[in-house]
């Protein structure tokens, strides 16, 4: 879930950033492995004809098997295990009795709580057939994720993540969603430092081992403005152009980047 639409009073009271001991950062690969199982099953029946709130019920019986909690539900008075963003929509759809149609395309954000540590992660999928532009949007938007994981190494500065996502972003034409950002992640959802997914290389502070990241590219098709809808949660691009958001929690290890919420 991402931090931006959130406020600086949801981190932690002291702000430090949490430095991430390696059973701590095994103990956060198990939730995060949850999340990922979970997001896969999801993937499965996430088809024309379904309706988002099937997908969220299905989430809430999937946490339970495992025993864990959910990061969302409550949070802030978010109302639903599972963030269900359709077409223009960029982050933090809540689910409904909407019905997903072919050529759609569909962000699912879910995060868990296991043994007092968060997982967090987000994937943008094609409901059946989609458009070549949008199938390009996905494409870009994941490819950006995972150069920006490239630079999430020790030594490097938090703004080379940035300016990774927004680099690749802007040169296939797309727009980066400023009002949203990545953030830290331990036994808070929300943690110190925000992750922007705009900027330039070389500059915040600088990265070291046992730093666990929540790293989301958001990105959209048109300009990158959003407005909330009355619902209070719901972001949308303002021209109303296609959004698509990719997430995984990485840590910081001494042999690079650790992906903990991949399968």
């Amino acid at each position: 879930m991402s931090r931006g639409g959130f406020g600086p009073d949801l981190l932690p009271v002291d702000e430090r950033i949490v430095l991430k001991s390696s059973q701590e950062i095994e103990k956060m690969r198990r939730s995060n492995l949850i999340v990922a199982e979970i997001l896969e099953e999801i993937k499965q029946v996430a088809k024309p004809g379904v309706t988002t709130q099937k997908l969220n019920e299905f989430a809430e019986t999937l946490l339970a098997e495992r025993k864990a909690r959910s990061a969302f539900k409550g949070y802030m008075g978010y109302p639903s295990a599972l963030c269900t963003s359709i077409n223009e929509e960029v982050v933090h759809g809540i689910p409904s009795g909407r019905v997903l149609r072919e050529g759609d395309i569909l962000s699912l954000d879910f995060g868990a709580i296991y043994e007092d540590y968060y997982g967090d992660a987000a994937v943008t999928l094609a409901i059946g057939r989609i458009s070549p532009e949008a199938e390009r949007l996905l494409r870009v938007a994941e490819e950006a994720l995972y150069l920006a994981i490239d630079q999430t190494r020790e030594g490097n500065r938090l703004s080379d993540i940035s300016a990774a996502i927004q680099r690749h972003v802007e040169s296939n034409g797309f727009s980066v969603v400023r009002d949203f950002v990545g953030h830290g992640i331990g036994q808070h959802l929300h943690e110190k430092p925000q992750v922007p997914n705009f900027g330039v290389p070389g500059r915040g502070i600088r990265l070291k081992t046992g730093m666990t990241l929540a790293i989301e590219p958001m990105i959209n098709a048109g300009g990158f403005e959003v407005k909330i809808l009355e619902d209070g949660w719901t972001a949308v691009t303002k021209d109303r152009s296609l959004s698509a958001h990719f997430e995984h929690s990485v840590a910081v290890t001494e042999n690079g980047p650790a992906v903990l919420s991949k399968l």
